[in-house]
């Protein structure tokens, strides 16, 4: 299992990206959070299986119909067993 950190920025936010990126992380089995950030971003914290991460990492470079993301920033993570699912966490 492997961790990642996602900023995303552009036009992320009022798009349904948060909501499009938890269906999607549970449809590959993906487990970790999502959350907007108030300075327009959206960052996520994805932890899986390698390929598993490639494809949503990939996903998020273009996210939902209407976003316009214009950067994925990407670092390591450690893993965390606490996460059961993937869920939308509130703004920090």
């Amino acid at each position: 299992m492997v961790a990642r950190r996602l900023q995303i920025t552009g036009h992320v936010q009022g798009v349904g990206f948060r909501y499009s990126m938890q269906h999607e992380a549970a449809r590959l089995g993906v487990k970790g959070w999502v959350r907007n950030r108030r300075d327009g971003s959206v960052e996520a914290l994805i932890q899986g299986n390698e390929e598993a991460i490639a494809v949503i990492t990939e996903w998020a470079r273009h996210g939902p119909p209407g976003s316009r993301v214009e950067n994925v920033r990407v670092a390591n993570a450690d893993v965390d067993e606490a996460h059961a699912s993937f869920e939308q966490r509130p703004t920090a």
